[in-house]
């Protein structure tokens, strides 16, 4: 078992969670239970899904948390996607969070390629 807090991908993971918290706050109040609250959970899915694999006891059984958590991440970036085309929230913080969001799936996809040796 890994203590996860020390994986790069994790922490990565979690900043963009708290990221997205942070532009979520800028929706509209009427988004609250739709697209915010779908975007707040594909986050959230990102750092805890690697931080469940991380307590398995094989690379294959981590490696399918990993891919979880890769789908939430492609899951938030067509839901940011969707906000920034109909002009909704901060799209600076948009911005950056797509872009920030493109480094984390660079790295979830060389951490499922270091567990598939």
């Amino acid at each position: 078992m890994k203590d996860f807090r020390q994986l790069r991908v994790w922490q990565k993971g979690l900043d963009l969670a708290i990221q997205t918290y942070r532009f979520s706050a800028t929706l509209p109040k009427i988004e609250q239970f739709g697209l915010c609250s779908q975007i707040t959970r594909a986050a959230v899915s990102i750092p805890s899904n690697i931080a469940e694999g991380s307590s398995r006891s094989s690379d294959k059984d981590n490696n399918r948390f990993v891919e979880i958590a890769l789908g939430s991440s492609f899951e938030l970036e067509t839901q940011l996607l969707i906000a920034k085309a109909v002009g909704l929230g901060n799209l600076e913080l948009c911005d950056a969070l797509l872009s920030n969001l493109g480094d984390g799936q660079r790295m979830l996809n060389a951490y499922q390629k270091s567990l598939n040796h």
